[in-house]
């Protein structure tokens, strides 16, 4: 129904935890608890590769989520990567870092389709941001 520009930010959904945390893909969770958003994508995604001894805790929202790691209820979260940059930026000492992607989603913005002027000119300003690094 619409077309889409050339993609403006990263985002995407992946399991964190610090570094001393032994993780690489979905198999390595076996054994540990990992916190979620309930209904994220990343519970869905996660919940259908995961072994069956990963305790999966569900929380209502991402705050929600946060605070179980911050607090130690979780040894890991699968979150977005905003969120947990959001996280990096309180400076706690259990700082996530990245272990395995679930998935990659960048952002992208929505216009009507055939417009080709209209996408030239929003590619462009992308295209200019990126390489200014605004």
């Amino acid at each position: 129904v619409i077309d889409f520009s050339e993609a403006y930010a990263p985002f995407y959904n992946g399991v964190f935890a610090p570094a001393d945390v032994a993780v690489a893909k979905a198999q390595d969770l076996a054994g540990k608890t990992v916190g979620v958003t309930r209904g994220a994508i990343e519970d869905l995604e996660l919940t259908k590769v995961v072994p069956a001894s990963v305790e999966i805790k569900r929380y209502e929202d991402n705050n929600g989520t946060i605070s179980a790691f911050l607090s130690g209820q979780v040894e890991v979260i699968a979150t977005g990567n905003v969120v947990a940059a959001a996280i990096l930026e309180k400076n706690p000492p259990k700082r996530p870092e990245l272990k395995f992607l679930i998935k990659n989603s960048p952002c992208y913005i929505g216009m009507n389709k055939q417009e080709p002027a209209l996408m030239a000119k929003i590619n462009g300003i992308i295209a200019a941001a990126r390489s200014d690094g605004a």
